[in-house]
């Protein structure tokens, strides 16, 4: 990985002291990527720079915390809870794997694209929220023993009623498609007021497939109402033996029920805070428990599910899950220009989802197989050859469809891109006409 992490205007947050910290951990990452080149010192350069940075971005938490104790910051503690994700669990597991991997080359790439993802990210969103030009995402959490307490209960329960191992993924989930999956939502009240505790639910479908179809003796590799209705079933018991642990909910009964398409799912992460939001993953496929409460929704956003109706509306919901899906897309581009155009040009006809660098677009197909990737070939620190080689590498993801996106079309640089054996490639400056008759063709030919 020859590429640096470039800092830009969009970075500064307008605090002199954190923007020239942020800078400082910038310079860290690409002194870490320039020694990543010399070979023979790989490992021990990796050793003493992630060292070197664990010392850095812990000095700059701490700095940065008691600047915002000093201005009386008043989401200082859910500040202080993302630094020590990432001090304890994040950075520890990536260390994990450069170990485990013996320095390997993919490994020492995972470790500076996911730095450098945080990074970038962190500074980009919660940081910003410091100066008021946003408002933290997290701000509405339950509190950490609550939620430590809650995740063990969901822990434990996968693992009794579905057989599953499985572990948290993510105390901040938002709401992110994971494969092909299904959404449900439950709605708990109490006849003495009008709190309410509405909790989503979200399941690959191979989960279902693989634990409750199994438990009917049901073969198939497809979910069908039958299956849909016992994992309904199951999801209702999942939850109440959950609330029921809860002791500040275990006075709730459910009120409303609904399955979801994703829109409507993600629809509630935009609109609303969430005080848990849990993703989970097991070796079947991910899922997540979200709650939004106490909360009373001011429309619906579905039809309740009763006896009468259940059946009827599964077969419907199931009908046009299938009916209403498109091609999935996912375009990989770190020019928000280049994003944007593309997305209004392809999203009237395709299921387009966008993301801004090469770890970013790891993290997306690991929860949503799109059926093309639109792959930028130059990026900054994980470029379009880094990420198709990590993606042909996986025996779950090497068949995936890749075209390139790029902006020269010099002998030299088209006879490179070609030898990476990618799909195809597009030249960026192409009309837009152009780009989405291609498009259109090759997605045709897939399907045939």
């Amino acid at each position: 990985m020859n590429s640096q992490l470039i800092w830009k205007d969009e970075f500064n947050i307008g605090i002199t002291i954190i923007d020239k910290e942020h800078q400082w951990l910038f310079a860290i990452v690409n002194k870490l990527l320039a020694l990543e080149a010399e070979e023979k010192k790989n490992r021990k350069a990796c050793q003493e720079g992630i060292k070197y940075l664990k010392e850095h971005a812990m000095k700059h938490f701490d700095d940065e915390e008691k600047y915002m104790e000093l201005i009386a910051y008043e989401d200082l503690e859910t500040h202080r809870r993302l630094h020590r994700g990432f001090r304890e669990n994040l950075l520890p597991a990536l260390e994990k794997e450069l170990k485990d991997e013996d320095y390997s080359p993919s490994s020492v790439d995972h470790f500076l694209s996911v730095c450098a993802g945080w990074l970038i990210g962190h500074t980009l969103a919660e940081d910003k929220a410091i100066t008021g030009e946003r408002m933290s995402k997290w701000v509405n959490l339950l509190p950490e023993q609550e939620l430590a307490a809650m995740e063990q209960v969901i822990l434990k329960l996968i693992k009794n009623m579905f057989r599953l191992k499985a572990k948290a993924i993510s105390e901040s989930y938002g709401g992110e498609r994971f494969g092909k999956g299904v959404y449900y939502r439950l709605v708990y009240g109490r006849e003495q007021d009008n709190q309410k505790w509405e909790i989503l639910l979200a399941f690959e479908d191979r989960i279902l497939i693989n634990t409750v179809g199994k438990l009917m003796g049901v073969n198939t590799d497809k979910l069908d109402i039958m299956l849909l209705n016992a994992a309904r079933y199951t999801a209702c018991q999942f939850v109440g033996r959950v609330m029921a642990h809860y002791p500040a909910a275990d006075t709730y009964e459910m009120v409303e029920e609904n399955l979801l398409s994703y829109e409507q799912f993600h629809q509630l992460f935009e609109d609303n805070r969430f005080q848990v939001s849990l993703l989970f993953g097991t070796d079947q496929g991910y899922f997540s428990f979200c709650v939004i409460a106490p909360h009373v929704l001011s429309k619906s956003i579905g039809t309740p599910l009763d006896t009468k109706n259940a059946m009827a509306e599964m077969e419907k919901y199931l009908t046009e899950k299938e009916k209403n899906r498109r091609p999935k897309i996912l375009l990989v581009d770190d020019s928000i220009t280049i994003r944007q155009g593309i997305k209004r040009l392809l999203s009237e006809q395709y299921e387009v989802s966008d993301v801004n660098s090469g770890a970013a677009a790891i993290r997306a197909i690991s929860l949503d197989r799109p059926d093309l990737v639109l792959l930028d070939y130059e990026m900054p620190v994980c470029d379009g050859s880094h990420v198709l080689a990590m993606l042909r590498s996986e025996k779950e993801f090497a068949d995936i469809p890749v075209i390139f996106l790029t902006s020269k079309d010099d002998q030299e640089s088209v006879k490179k891109v070609l030898s990476l054996k990618a799909d195809g490639y597009l030249l960026k400056y192409l009309n837009p006409g152009e780009i989405k008759k291609r498009i259109d063709e090759y997605i045709k030919k897939l399907s045939e």
